[in-house]
């Protein structure tokens, strides 16, 4: 996320990093790279000139004491007002705590309106909420199956009637869950290739009859300026509520996630960063700021840690890692505890002091896959004891998991490894001093 613009900042900061104090000559340098670098990534024109002004100002006023360098000072002015450039705090999404929460999702063809509103429904199913899908996009082929298939993945129905009329389905679905007790209603409406006036009829009047508690607006994020235009288009005909910048995991240059607030007004509420239906985070405008500089976001990642986690497993674990008896079993647990975090890719961009190298090697989720067929073909007695891993029984593994004997082999050397610096910690007394 970000890693292109994240690598040009960290380089125009480096050159003023080794100066002894900040002067006007080079915070202007600095400055004038950072909007270069700005109008590079498509940030718009006008949001990046103020930004760079407001930077300047800061910079020059300020003095720098013993235990703080130009450079500290200058990242911490960039990081202030990134925060604030995309909104200074996280904006929760309206619930009604009783009654019906109507959610309008808008936007245009193409950019992950009918997978995001997947993606809430599984969210706000797991906060307790009876979610109800509504089909009201009526133009797009198989634009109803898609969203009857995603209804079907979380167990969440999907309300759709066989009738070319956006405006009554969302009607109609409304008592559809008075008579079944859905409390949120989430309605996927129809997208264009681009904003004409017979979409912006269609939504308004769907806005007007259902009376939504918010109007979400979706946006591709790598579509740059091209979102940001059709955000004030959008927002100017249907006045919505909030953003959700999808597609944050491609190759975005940082654009339209650093002008559309500015532009429209408007609260970014959620990211995406991914096709599964977890791939959801609620925005928070703190954090995108410390990963842009390169700073990590620790936050996120505990977080997604604290959901994968499970105490008695831990627990569990903790007890086998004291007693040296930490098997292929266990390994297996812990794989799929990472899998549910996340790709390995996005949870590497999350770790505050990672080399630039590091975060933009492409890493390889397969690799994970292969471990756990490896582990799947075992026995239960050759997983709890690896030392019974003969020729023979390798040989069969390799074949039962569709891999090779020497993927085999160096997954039970890795293992033998690991067990045995387990064993140097339990003689250090290392697990009994982290209690």
């Amino acid at each position: 996320m970000f890693e292109d613009l994240s690598g040009k900042l960290e380089l125009a900061l480096k050159k003023i990093r080794g100066q002894g104090k900040l002067t006007e000559s080079n915070v202007s340098d600095t400055v004038r790279e950072i909007r270069r670098i700005l109008l590079d990534a498509d940030v718009n024109y006008k949001v990046a000139k103020d930004f760079i002004e407001r930077i300047r100002v800061k910079a020059m006023g300020q003095e720098v004491i013993t235990s703080i360098t130009p450079g500290q000072l200058i990242t911490k002015i960039i990081y202030d007002e990134l925060v604030d450039l995309l909104g200074g705090s996280s904006q929760e999404l309206s619930l009604n705590p009783s009654g019906k929460t109507i959610l309008l999702i808008v936007g245009l063809q193409g950019s992950g309106k009918t997978t995001f509103a997947g993606k809430l429904a599984r969210r706000l199913k797991s906060m307790g909420k009876r979610p109800l899908l509504v089909a009201c996009d009526i133009y797009r082929p198989a634009a109803i199956d898609q969203l009857k298939t995603l209804g079907g993945q979380i167990d969440v129905p999907v309300f759709s009637l066989d009738v070319k009329d956006a405006r009554k389905i969302a009607g109609d679905s409304l008592k559809y869950a008075d008579e079944n007790r859905n409390d949120v209603i989430i309605i996927d409406t129809a997208g264009r290739l681009h904003v004409d006036e017979e979409l912006m009829t269609e939504v308004a009047d769907i806005k007007e009859l259902v009376k939504p508690t918010e109007v979400l607006f979706v946006v591709d994020s790598m579509t740059g300026q091209d979102a940001v235009n059709s955000a004030k288009a959008f927002n100017d005909k249907v006045n919505f509520d909030g953003i959700v910048l999808t597609k944050l995991d491609g190759d975005s240059r940082g654009g339209c996630a650093l002008s559309i607030r500015e532009v429209v007004g408007k609260p970014i509420k959620f990211i995406s960063t991914g096709e599964k239906l977890d791939a959801i985070d609620n925005f928070y405008p703190d954090r995108l700021a410390s990963r842009i500089l390169g700073k990590g976001d620790v936050i996120s990642l505990v977080e997604k840690a604290q959901e994968a986690y499970d105490e008695k497993d831990a627990e569990d674990l903790e007890e086998k890692l004291r007693k040296n008896r930490f098997d292929f079993d266990d390994f297996l647990k812990q794989i799929k505890m990472i899998k549910k975090m996340g790709s390995l890719s996005s949870l590497i961009s999350m770790i505050p002091g990672i080399p630039a190298q590091m975060k933009n090697a492409q890493v390889d989720d397969n690799a994970l896959v292969k471990v756990e067929a490896i582990i799947s073909s075992m026995t239960k007695k050759e997983r709890g004891n690896p030392k019974i891993l003969n020729g023979s029984r390798r040989r069969r593994i390799a074949k039962g998991s569709g891999t090779t004997i020497q993927d085999v082999n160096r997954l039970i050397k890795q293992f033998t490894e690991m067990q045995t610096m387990i064993g140097r910690l339990n003689k250090s007394n290392f697990f009994r001093k982290q209690k």
